[in-house]
């Protein structure tokens, strides 16, 4: 208790002495509080996100002027301020509405409460909708043309002024993607105030059917014609449509290799067709901005974790037109060391330099198989050592992969989708680094093919504060393609983001996994080993299979309150395990099976499981600057058994964090702390143990590049 109290107050001392005490001006009052009274139709928070006077904003939301300035209160802002509200109801549609008085209450010599009150009146309703200027179209036309203008204003709802202006573009814009680039659309509205409707009549003058003209290509360079023009995939004399330029747009963006990219409709005033049995042909300039073609990286970097201490380099070199055909190929290679045993739990002079590298290269074809479905192959050649016990026992084996990866397949993007389909190849090869090394270890291949699906709608890749993220990941490895393993593996993925504030969004996650695996997992799902345990070829290929296949949970983009692998089943893994004779578990990691005394924790490994589930939420707020923070919590289970989602099995940790933003996105540190008594409702299970402290303290450390989700 004595050490969590000392930890707040260096964390609250930190905060003083980094970012300053704000005081209020002499003679001025810090606006603590502002309320809006007698809001009952609109929402408060965004009747306050129009008006000038703020409140003081709080870190942490708990100190108000630390870091952030006190907002100040001034009466004359105050008054511009009723005016405010009063325009921002019209505009929603409640011409009623009387702000009445903002009153201004003193909390103390130097800091207000301002309330607002508002009469809001009943709202003007949309009444009748008709739509002039659509006789004699195609029927598509007119069923377009009058879904947008009915998804714009729905009847006997609130007239809004934004919703009264976009659907005039909805309307023109359902035209336009059908060939009626001049098409014209003008919305008017008579609003009784009496009677509170509103009848809108939509005139639309939609001019002549256009198509597509001659496409011109202007910053090229040396990137070639063909190809470009196959991505942009429009044809001279097919119907005009703006969603079209659209997609041709996003399209040459995929292709990564150009900074800015703008197509261009060249519309005269009039439309004119050749003869008068043609439709006018409207050309397009595509203006392109090619970015750098060829990159070297050069850099390094190092990890100090609860599971190992490494330095690495990288050296990189990427060509995006290698060999002409506006073709991808890369090539990244990362050498390292791990100084073995050193670790956060474990700090101690290393005794093992333990090699590792890891090289990755990716070849990408555009416009393969069609205009906009990309070809790719990614092979990947690892040596690494497999350290996944934050606390391995002294003298324990340190085994080895010198593994071969390749992905190859076929991916396009859709509006808002992307999907791919492609099939794996994993071929693991078994070594020692420190021995002995156990004999029943075998070679390991798993092939199987993938599907990737995502629907991304949010405003921001980078910094999104709003819309939601769906995707999920299938794949079946079966002997048919090769594997050792045979398996249903899939996993789905929810995001959303809602703005809460100017300064705040909230974040939430939502993932599961599950493996039905008829040919492995025995070792897993029949409960950790308590005793003596004898190697065998199946019961090792069976680990093999469950670590490469199985699920893990904990880590900077998972549980931020656990390190990496640190949620899940464990078990005595004969072949990580100190042995006293070949095959054998050495004595240390042997329970009593006459007693019933488990083996010690500290021999256990992680083996990984076959259900999973994960939830987050966060908190994310501005501080200042390029700093930003946030506050979080984590929930997450792995269970050993098949389709077995153990909600009991909590796992809860909460945290805070931070965030410095760069170029490559921004650089986040998390604190997570193991809530006590909701990690699992009703005690551990045997495939579970308590994880290690750190300092003496129940939490974890994450650092990582972007937020956590």
């Amino acid at each position: 208790m004595f050490r969590r109290l000392l930890s707040s107050s260096f964390l609250i001392g930190s905060m003083l002495v980094l970012g300053g005490c704000k005081t209020v001006p002499e003679g001025r009052s810090a606006v603590n509080e502002v309320q809006v009274r007698g809001a009952d139709k609109l929402d408060e928070g965004e009747i306050k996100d129009k008006i000038a006077t703020t409140e003081s904003a709080k870190l942490l939301f708990l100190f108000r002027g630390l870091i952030f300035e006190y907002s100040l209160f001034d009466r004359f802002v105050l008054q511009r301020d009723l005016a405010r509200v009063e325009a921002f109801y019209r505009s929603k549609g409640y011409y009623d509405i009387h702000a009445r008085a903002g009153r201004v209450f003193h909390v103390d010599d130097k800091h207000v409460r301002v309330e607002i009150i508002v009469e809001e009146g009943e709202a003007v309703l949309v009444g009748e909708v008709h739509i002039d200027g659509l006789k004699g179209l195609p029927l598509d036309v007119i069923a377009a043309a009058n879904k947008a203008a009915a998804d714009g204003l729905v009847t006997n709802k609130p007239f809004e002024e934004e919703t009264f202006t976009k659907t005039e573009g909805l309307v023109r814009r359902a035209l336009s993607d059908r060939g009626y680039a001049y098409a014209k659309v003008k919305v008017d509205a008579a609003v009784d105030i009496v009677a509170h409707k509103t009848d809108i009549v939509i005139t639309v003058t939609p001019g002549i059917p256009c198509t597509f003209g001659a496409v011109t290509i202007e910053g090229l360079g040396a990137l070639p014609d063909k190809q470009i023009r196959r991505t942009i995939d429009i044809k001279p004399g097919t119907p005009y449509s703006e969603q079209e330029l659209d997609d041709a747009q996003q399209a040459l963006l995929d292709l990564g290799i150009f900074a800015s990219v703008e197509l261009k409709p060249d519309m005269p005033e009039t439309a004119e067709a050749p003869n008068p049995m043609a439709s006018p042909a409207i050309a397009i300039r595509v203006t392109l901005e090619p970015s750098r073609l060829r990159t070297l990286r050069l850099g390094g970097g190092f990890e100090f974790d609860s599971l190992k201490t490494d330095v690495h380099g990288i050296i990189g070199w990427e060509n995006k037109n290698f060999l002409g055909g506006l073709r991808t190929f890369s090539v990244q290679f990362r050498p390292g060391v791990v100084f073995y045993p050193t670790r956060v739990s474990n700090l101690v002079a290393p005794t093992h330099p333990l090699p590792e590298e890891r090289l990755r290269l990716e070849f990408k074809q555009p416009s393969s198989i069609e205009a906009r479905t990309a070809f790719f192959e990614r092979p990947e050649f690892n040596v690494y050592p497999v350290l996944i016990n934050p606390n391995a026992p002294k003298d324990a084996p340190v085994l080895g992969y010198g593994e071969f990866r390749n992905a190859i397949g076929l991916e396009r993007s859709v509006w808002k989708f992307f999907g791919s389909l492609s099939h794996n190849t994993q071929v693991a090869y078994p070594f020692i680094y420190l021995p002995p090394k156990d004999p029943t270890l075998s070679l390991v291949v798993i092939s199987y093919p993938q599907l990737d699906t995502t629907f991304d709608f949010r405003d921001d890749k980078t910094h999104p504060r709003k819309g939601i993220y769906v995707s999920n990941t299938l794949q079946v490895a079966s002997a048919i393609f090769g594997s050792d393993a045979t398996d249903f593996k899939v996993q789905p993925e929810v995001r959303g983001y809602v703005p809460i504030h100017k300064k705040l969004v909230w974040a939430t996650r939502a993932a599961g996994g599950f493996i039905e695996a008829p040919n492995y997992g025995d070792v897993v799902t029949n409960g950790p080993s308590s005793g003596l345990r004898q190697g065998s070829e199946a019961r090792t290929k069976d680990y093999q299979l469950s670590y490469f296949r199985g699920f893990f949970s904990g880590g900077p983009n998972s549980n931020r309150g656990y390190p990496l692998r640190g949620i899940g089943p464990q078990d005595i893994v004969p072949f990580l395990t100190p042995q006293s004779e070949a095959g054998k578990v050495d004595t240390e990691c042997t329970g009593d099976p006459t007693t019933g005394t488990p083996p010690p924790p500290r021999c256990r490994t992680p083996t990984g499981g076959f259900t999973l589930w994960e939830l987050s939420t966060e908190l994310r707020f501005n501080l200042t600057g390029p700093l930003s923070g946030a506050a979080f919590c984590d929930a997450s289970d792995v269970s050993p058994q098949v389709n077995s989602l153990r909600f009991g099995h909590l796992h809860l940790s909460c945290g805070v964090g931070g965030r410095y933003d760069t170029p490559a996105g921004p650089i986040r540190l998390d604190i997570g702390y193991r809530i006590p008594g909701l990690q699992v409702i009703g005690g551990l299970t045997p495939d579970e143990r308590d994880p290690d402290l750190l300092f003496g303290i129940p939490i974890a450390v994450s650092i990582g590049i972007g937020e956590a989700y």
